[in-house]
């Protein structure tokens, strides 16, 4: 089969959200020639999320994984993305963390005396006030080093970075449109070296990677508005309240098995909201609210590598709630694989899961 030399890539990248955008960065940094193609009409987790990067999680204040390695990765990346196309996309920010209780401020405070812990903390002496629209009786601890991504930016100005260079396809994708050699991929009377999957939760509907143990989440949020916050502080305890501007927070997330599908619900409004009216003093109005699947799999690592029978076609996926620092860091990685033969991470790498399809 010949093959307009025009029409030839090195790497096809299907999907868009930020696996696929950050995959497609970094492979057209490292002087690949790619075809992002997205079906835009497509439902995605990363149009709704939040964005948020946090390196302390959960109620007992456990360090995010790998955080000291793929938070300082992340922030470089995003801020050399700022650069390059020209918008504000990195929000540096603190999160204050009320104590729910004497116990609790006792609880965390002990954990300060961790250098893996105090180096994400705010120092006593320089802690700020509760912010003023906070109910926080016990006081509260200041998160460092954390902060948001306005995703939805990045993803609609990296799209039209490689719309610009005809790198850029809007088009659904079927995966019965491959066609396979022993030196390429053809889809759609283009060739390819490679085929990467970066499709999220509609990669379960795809032949080649449904034996990956996916264990999506829907999730949903609010959007609020309220008076004119003094602080761009997140707030963080049993649900977020993100500042994205003066009088716009968003306000989440639920966490759902059944059903995985894309509706928002009266009973996830409920539910953030019964979490809400006890930790805001001033009066809000909810304006908007967005559901989304995350893509997480079964040991909560992202999954990525190529096919076991074809080495042609591989898969980035499965980043979950913290794909903002997972996809950059990992895409990096990915890049190295692929290009350079660097051993992927034996936690994220499909390999791990090779027995689910050879059974």
């Amino acid at each position: 089969m010949t093959q307009n030399i025009e029409n030839h890539y090195d790497y096809l990248i299907v999907g868009q959200g930020i696996a696929g955008t950050s995959l497609a960065w970094h492979l057209h940094q490292s002087g690949k020639r790619i075809l992002l193609v997205n079906d835009s009409s497509l439902p995605s987790s990363s149009k709704v999320a939040a964005g948020i990067f946090n390196p302390l999680t959960g109620k007992k204040l456990v360090k995010t994984w790998l955080a000291d390695e793929i938070f300082p990765y992340a922030q470089k990346f995003y801020a050399g993305l700022e650069e390059k196309l020209g918008v504000k996309i990195l929000h540096q920010a603190s999160i204050f963390r009320p104590f729910r209780s004497i116990e609790e401020q006792n609880s965390y405070l002990a954990q300060t005396s961790d250098p893996g812990i105090s180096r994400y903390i705010q120092s006593p002496s320089e802690q700020q006030n509760v912010p003023e629209h906070v109910h926080a009786p016990f006081g509260g601890m200041e998160v460092i080093r954390s902060g948001w991504v306005d995703l939805p930016l990045l993803l609609d100005k990296s799209r039209d970075y490689f719309s610009n260079l005809s790198q850029y396809l809007e088009s659904t994708f079927n995966i019965d449109d491959l066609k396979v050699s022993e030196k390429s991929v053809f889809w759609n009377g283009y060739g390819f070296d490679k085929v990467i999957l970066c499709q999220g939760f509609n990669a379960r509907k795809n032949e080649l990677f449904n034996w990956l143990p996916f264990t999506p989440v829907k999730g949903q949020i609010l959007e609020i508005e309220i008076d004119k916050l003094a602080t761009n502080q997140i707030v963080n305890q049993g649900i977020f309240i993100l500042p994205v501007s003066e009088t716009h927070c968003r306000v989440g997330a639920t966490y759902s098995w059944d059903p995985l599908d894309w509706e928002t619900t009266a009973a996830a409004a409920q539910e953030l909201e019964s979490k809400l009216k006890p930790l805001l003093k001033v009066p809000y109005k909810i304006t908007g609210q967005l559901a989304g699947i995350r893509p997480s799999s079964h040991d909560r690592r992202p999954m990525l590598g190529i096919h076991p029978d074809y080495s042609r076609i591989g898969i980035f996926n499965g980043l979950g709630t913290k794909g903002v620092t997972l996809a950059p860091y990992f895409a990096n990685q990915f890049t190295e694989y692929l290009e350079k033969q660097k051993e992927l991470n034996e936690a994220v790498n499909i390999k791990r899961y090779f027995s689910l399809y050879f059974r």
